[in-house]
């Protein structure tokens, strides 16, 4: 019986009838099955679907208004089973004011996603612990992803937030005395005006001597707006926002947009774009890794290595200048394939680049592998159980730290990748050590991954034949007036992908990033949401570090691999 009756039956077994509205298999995800649930409902098929059905996994939640209808906002969860590969998108209309039940009891996951719904969307969930903004300020008025609210309607906040935690006590009856210690914990902000915190992020910490007691997170300090941006502007013109998620490994994200949109067009890029895409892709994750070593290493003192990563990071660059004049924000990526081809001649260089890959990786490995002081940093610092990573949502890096060979390079093939020879890294000590060795072993098999691209890339186009899509040649357009009407006609209006919503997702250098893109007919997106890689995993880093010291924070930080880009879009 395939997925999609056999989960109909079984909930509706179980839960009732009156539990399951629309019940429709995904029409660009064959995996997938959509739901649509009531209110009432939620909780109850959320708890079916994570301890009877093993979807562990709640990948994102994300809302939409839709002011012309009665239930004029929705909230849109993704869950995920990976012993299955099978994923529900469940949905829940319901009007302005109706309360959604939080599911923060079911998935911790749900705490910080909630809390985004709640802000940008005004959605509210009721029980949720600590239902407050998130992205934008905590004076902020309104919701910004309401279709109500202008794209320029900024906000100035004039003092930040002052935090504070409940007192703690120790006495167990009123004749006990306080203990001595109490008055002498201190409380400070680790950031966000902090190197270790690169500026946009604010720990705020209870500490006892350099032990970090209790702690609150702050982020949104590099907030700008990118989905509200995304209503605003046609499809193709969003390439360059994109870029700016994890500016780290820009191509990638490139490649997840366009592969998301080219899924709701119906169109498959030429197999040479597919190459060329994985190709920068993997040279893409090489160097967010070792930005994410580096950077991690002068945070611990390492001065030396820090120069050394960034210097290979160079390398790659000028690979992508030679290809598209830009460096770090390439934009090169298209829907319906790339925007330039590489040559004989880039292949040689690229070829040369890989072998300096290889022996920087090495060097790398060995001066930091082995090296006491980072085993003193690294081991046994930043832990958390694997049940606790995957309830949280992690992906990618981190969580294959935790024990968990999960890659969607492996497990939902795209762009050939189950044609190409590699493994899935692993680890299962779940601290920093363990998070940084799986990165030195996947940038091994990233270059293993660019080498056969390299030997194997077919020729052809590298972009689709159609005018509807895909801009004409320019020499085309000065010589062609049906190509000049085309060349006009989308660079005006765009193009419209058919109606409906998609959810898509690629591995990116920090796990998995997903698009839900809800289209309306129309040249522009109606709504578009990211799904971060490292937006849940930096959920649990409160969780992580209490208890801890205060430069454990800071070492655990780095290897979580926070991009405040990707974080707070």
């Amino acid at each position: 019986m395939e997925f999609h009756y056999q989960l109909t039956t079984q909930m509706k077994e179980t839960l009732g009838e009156a539990a399951i509205g629309e019940f429709e298999k995904a029409q660009h995800n064959p995996n997938e099955v959509i739901v649509t649930t009531t209110p009432a409902s939620l909780k109850k098929i959320a708890e079916f679907l994570k301890f009877q059905k093993k979807f562990l996994w709640m990948m994102d939640i994300a809302s939409v208004h839709y002011p012309d209808r009665e239930k004029d906002l929705e909230v849109v969860y993704q869950f995920y089973n990976r012993e299955t590969n099978k994923r529900v998108r469940l949905k829940v209309p319901h009007k302005e004011g109706e309360k959604i039940p939080s599911l923060t009891s079911v998935y911790r996951a749900a705490n910080w996603f909630e809390r985004e719904a709640y802000d940008m969307m005004g959605v509210q969930f009721e029980g949720h612990p600590n239902l407050t903004r998130i992205l934008c300020h905590h004076k902020f008025v309104g919701h910004p992803l309401r279709k109500d609210y202008p794209a320029t309607g900024n906000q100035i906040l004039e003092a930040p937030e002052e935090f504070s935690f409940p007192p703690l006590t120790t006495k167990e009856s009123e004749e006990d005395e306080p203990d001595p210690l109490l008055n002498q914990r201190t409380l400070v902000n680790l950031g966000p005006s902090h190197p270790a915190t690169h500026g946009t992020f604010r720990i705020y910490c209870e500490l006892e001597g350099e032990k970090i007691l209790r702690s609150k997170t702050e982020i949104g300090y590099l907030h700008r707006c990118f989905e509200k941006m995304a209503e605003t502007h046609k499809y193709q013109q969003l390439l360059p926002y994109t870029d700016r998620l994890n500016y780290l490994s820009a191509p990638m994200n490139n490649a997840g947009y366009c592969r998301a949109i080219e899924k709701m067009l119906g169109i498959e890029i030429p197999a040479r774009a597919q190459y060329i895409r994985v190709i920068l892709n993997e040279l893409s994750r090489i160097i967010d890794h070792l930005v994410c070593i580096g950077t991690t290493s002068v945070d611990m003192g390492a001065l030396s290595t820090f120069w050394f990563c960034f210097k290979q990071r160079e390398y790659v660059y000028e690979l992508f200048e030679k290809l598209c004049g830009n460096r770090m924000l390439t934009s090169i990526t298209r829907i319906g394939g790339m925007y330039g081809d590489i040559d004989d001649e880039w292949k040689r260089h690229c070829s040369e680049v890989l072998k300096k890959m290889r022996a920087a990786i090495d060097e790398v490995d060995n001066l930091l592998s082995n090296n006491k002081i980072w085993h003193k940093r690294m081991k046994e610092t930043g832990y958390i159980t694997q049940e606790a990573a995957i309830d949280y949502g992690f992906t990618g890096p981190c969580l294959r730290a935790s024990g968990v060979a999960h890659d969607l390079r492996k497990a939902e093939p795209y762009y050939d990748y189950d044609r190409f020879e590699f493994e899935v890294p692993t680890r299962t000590e779940s601290d920093n050590f363990a998070r940084y060795a799986v990165r030195i072993d996947e940038m091994r098999q990233s270059c293993r991954i660019v080498e056969q691209a390299l030997a194997k890339i077919p020729d052809g186009p590298v972009l689709v034949n159609d005018p509807l899509i895909v801009l004409p040649p320019k020499r085309e357009v000065y010589s062609n007036i049906e190509a000049l009407m085309n060349h006009f006609m989308l660079v005006i209006e765009g193009f419209p992908p058919p109606k409906g919503d998609i959810y898509s997702y690629t591995e990116a250098a920090n796990g998995e990033l997903g698009f839900y893109v809800v289209s309306d007919g129309t040249g522009y997106p109606y709504r578009v949401k990211v799904r971060p890689p490292c937006f849940p995993i930096y959920s649990s880093f409160e969780e992580v570090i209490n208890g801890g010291l205060i430069a454990d924070a800071v070492a655990t930080l780095g290897q979580m691999n926070v991009i405040a880009g990707e974080l707070d879009r």
